[in-house]
């Protein structure tokens, strides 16, 4: 009897994590490694091109985070495929994905832990319940973009209630191996160097690798104006608005940073400052 081949995507971005999971993958001959992504956008568009069975998704990516790709999916109204979650968060992992039958790795996988979530997924198959798993894990994730991966696991191992806030109370900065959490309230501003994002909150200055329209659509509205095509300005720190006799207007904020607000974008300002 001809054996299931499984479609599969790795998403990981970390290029060795990705490199490691496909070779054990590839030992099993019932797996086929369509595609890998290096972040939450790509995988986004590879699930929605490639319709692969399974999906080996990072939790902590840059851009959109493994939580909210699954929401994105069902935004897109993309079919949800089978997900095993791949995080480093073991304190909280392990528990949180238990209660709610869904499986996970913890970096760095192992051939027994990958073989057992394997056969999980071999099971699902055979009884026709991948239907059933993605409801499960659509009604897990649906609201889960108000905070930063490691609070949500937190929570759900600690049976918390998670907020349906869209907008992240922390913004989890990673560098490296390492993540900082830097309370969004803090941030007084944010401009662009090249490929990176300086985030200048009160306890200094955090370097990210996201695009402004991403981090705009990520913070609150009501306290974050676009101020330039390279700026992002927190209200909540700004002292006043100034007009030059160019017609140029520049925003003040309470530390005297100075903000250039362009043509575009100046109109956006002065309702946001309810002028």
């Amino acid at each position: 009897m001809t054996k299931q081949v499984i479609k599969t995507i790795v998403v990981d971005d970390e290029p060795l994590a990705r490199k490691g999971l496909r070779a054990r993958l590839e030992r099993h001959d019932d797996v086929q490694v369509l595609a890998e992504c290096q972040n939450g956008l790509e995988a986004v568009s590879s699930i929605s091109q490639h319709r692969p069975d399974l999906v080996f998704l990072d939790i902590q990516m840059p851009g959109l985070n493994g939580f909210q790709v699954i929401h994105k999916l069902r935004e897109l109204k993309q079919p949800i495929p089978m997900i095993v979650f791949v995080t480093a968060y073991d304190s909280y992992a392990i528990k949180a994905f238990d209660v709610h039958a869904l499986d996970y790795l913890l970096k760095p996988a192992d051939d027994e832990r990958l073989g057992a979530a394997l056969n999980k997924v071999r099971e699902y198959f055979s009884t026709q319940h991948q239907d059933e798993q993605s409801q499960k894990l659509v009604s897990l994730v649906a609201e889960l973009t108000g905070d930063d991966c490691e609070e949500i696991l937190r929570k759900l191992a600690n049976g918390e209630p998670v907020e349906t806030n869209p907008y992240p109370d922390v913004l989890a900065i990673k560098d490296g191996s390492e993540v900082t959490r830097v309370n969004v309230q803090d941030i007084q501003w944010i401009d662009a160097a090249g490929d990176y994002m300086c985030v200048h909150a009160l306890d200094g200055m955090h370097i990210m690798r996201k695009t402004m329209k991403e981090l705009e659509q990520e913070l609150n509205p009501q306290f974050f104006v676009r101020v330039h095509r390279s700026a992002i300005a927190n209200i909540r720190f700004v002292k006043k608005l100034v007009s030059h006799i160019s017609g140029e207007y520049h925003l003040i904020l309470q530390n005297d940073t100075e903000l250039k607000v362009s043509r575009s974008h100046r109109d956006k300002v002065k309702a946001a400052m309810k002028m």
